[in-house]
């Protein structure tokens, strides 16, 4: 199969693209093969850590380090393990391979049978699937530590990143009353998106004046929480994607669910080529990004870039 392999920590140009054989699932994984993938922050942040942290990062917080980076896909199932009952080849699944040793920048992947993975819509794109899962459980997993409900007043800190659009959407659907803050390019999408007050950033202080709210979500990693008082209202609360979490399959089910309904949508800033893949890292790391960039594998056979 055609992989792209990080041989060691450095820029995107140290990225190469090999030949390797394909996967064979175990008892209890799935074989997938691979349509669309994403280039995330978090594909950066690998790329760039130097080789003497990764036994600390294994040890505190359980990261395996990764050979061929990728954390979202979306695909066929391929080829199951005998043991393997919920899922079937032809089956379309989405997922992530956050905890596993292989990543998605390649044209086959295996996954535990349950791990996060779960059967996409039938009315959701390849595309379409593979810019969501990381970015919609976070969001998910922020309102809900927040206890976000009808009627809850919430500020999006970074609505138009990839958690901010979902937590935008989510807070929405959920019935809060968001105001989504981001920069002038954004407002439109962001007004869009169900967000009932926009705040660019480059044109007003969004921490000046009286408005508080019951909870501000740091869907960028960018605030604090002593910097989030002024705007809490009494009781209110502060929640931030820099606190750890886990996934759950169980939580990627229900997001499918509203991407079927229509109530959520992944917001797909670029999507580039396998064979261009380090391109769409250096446009990420740039950080001007607006929700995802999605990378795609057409069908076939394939020849190395």
């Amino acid at each position: 199969m055609l992989a792209v392999v990080l041989p060691r920590p450095g820029s995107a140009d140290v990225l190469e693209f090999r030949e390797l054989d394909k996967p064979t699932p175990a008892d209890r994984e799935v074989l997938v093969r691979i349509r669309a993938a994403t280039v995330t922050r978090g594909d950066v942040a690998l790329r760039r850590i130097p080789a003497l942290m990764w036994p600390l990062l294994r040890i505190g917080m359980g990261l395996q380090r990764k050979r061929i980076l990728g954390h979202e896909f979306a695909g066929e199932v391929e080829a199951v393990g005998r043991a393997v009952t919920r899922f079937h080849p032809g089956d379309p699944v989405f997922g992530t391979t956050t905890g596993l040793a292989g990543g998605s920048h390649a044209e086959y992947v295996c996954v535990p049978e349950d791990g996060v993975l779960t059967a996409t819509p039938p009315n959701v794109t390849f595309e379409d699937a593979a810019a969501v899962p990381v970015g919609a459980m976070t969001a998910l997993r922020l309102l809900r530590e927040a206890g976000v409900t009808a009627g809850t007043s919430v500020l999006v800190h970074g609505a138009s990143g990839s958690v901010g659009t979902f937590a935008v959407q989510l807070g929405r659907h959920h019935g809060a009353v968001v105001t989504g803050v981001c920069s002038t390019a954004n407002v439109e999408l962001v007004a869009s998106l169900g967000a009932a007050t926009v705040i660019d950033y480059t044109r007003r202080d969004y921490a000046a004046g009286d408005a508080v709210y019951d909870v501000v979500i740091d869907a960028a990693g960018k605030m604090s929480r002593q910097g989030a008082r002024a705007l809490l209202a009494d009781g209110g609360r502060f929640v931030s994607v820099r606190s750890a979490a886990g996934e759950r399959a169980a939580d990627l089910a229900l997001i499918a669910s509203l991407l079927e309904q229509g109530a959520i949508r992944p917001v797909i800033d670029r999507s580039y080529p396998l064979e261009r893949i380090q391109e769409a890292h250096r446009y990420v790391e740039a950080g001007h990004k607006v929700g995802n960039v999605v990378i795609t594998l057409a069908g076939g056979s394939w020849a190395l870039p």
